[in-house]
């Protein structure tokens, strides 16, 4: 099976197996019930079978716009609104520098995808609170502009989800910024590419990224 499969995607390996498990039980059933099947064996279905996609509550506008509102502390509300607003992952949002910050836009170097650089698009709100803020902390332009550790950054988030009496996650607030652009009518390929800078659509499709609807 790993021969036949080499290189195939996980679909086609998954649809090959069963087209074996078939045909042994076929054989079984019709010419020689001794017959073992060898493809009947836990290890083989567990090694091929269908994932089941997760389901994610979506988070609507006017919960993020409250757990905003309710975070009091201007650095922490920042992150909270890069997050969901401009669809940063916890990890990006922590990297960034001032030199990164231009007009609406943040250069995202080393990103995850490989690529060299990226580069992320928020709101001009957004832009003028986050620059306001590296001018008067007076963050150096090669210095972090939250200077603080992955966990301490999860704890953030998870502190702020409490304020409104939800378990809030990281990328919830990610997930939240694809799907208010899906309803506002922003194509499936823009979210995808621009938005949530995927390598390729299925990615944004098969982690329920955006609404229902597509």
């Amino acid at each position: 099976m790993n021969q036949l499969t080499e290189g195939r995607k996980p679909q086609t390996k998954r649809a090959r197996f069963n087209s074996l498990l078939a045909f042994f039980n076929f054989a079984k059933n019709n010419l020689d019930p001794d017959l073992i099947n060898p493809c009947d064996s836990p290890m083989l279905r567990k090694l091929f079978r269908v994932k089941v996609k997760t389901q994610f509550d979506i988070l609507e506008k006017e919960t993020v716009d409250e757990i905003i509102f309710r975070t009091s502390i201007i650095r922490n509300r920042l992150m909270l609104e890069l997050m969901a607003r401009g669809a940063m992952r916890i990890g990006e949002v922590l990297t960034i520098v001032p030199n990164d910050v231009a007009e609406r836009k943040i250069l995202l170097r080393e990103p995850k995808s490989g690529r060299e650089h990226e580069m992320i698009f928020i709101p001009q709100k957004v832009a003028d609170r986050l620059k306001d803020y590296i001018k008067t902390q007076n963050i150096g332009l090669h210095k972090r502009i939250f200077p603080i550790c992955y966990e301490a950054a999860r704890s953030v988030v998870l502190k702020a989800g409490r304020l409104v009496g939800i378990h809030l996650r990281p990328h919830d607030l990610r997930r939240h910024a694809a799907t208010f652009a899906s309803r506002s009518g922003v194509p499936l390929e823009i979210i995808s590419k621009i938005i949530l800078r995927h390598s390729n659509l299925s990615t944004t499709r098969s982690f329920n990224y955006v609404s229902s609807k597509f």
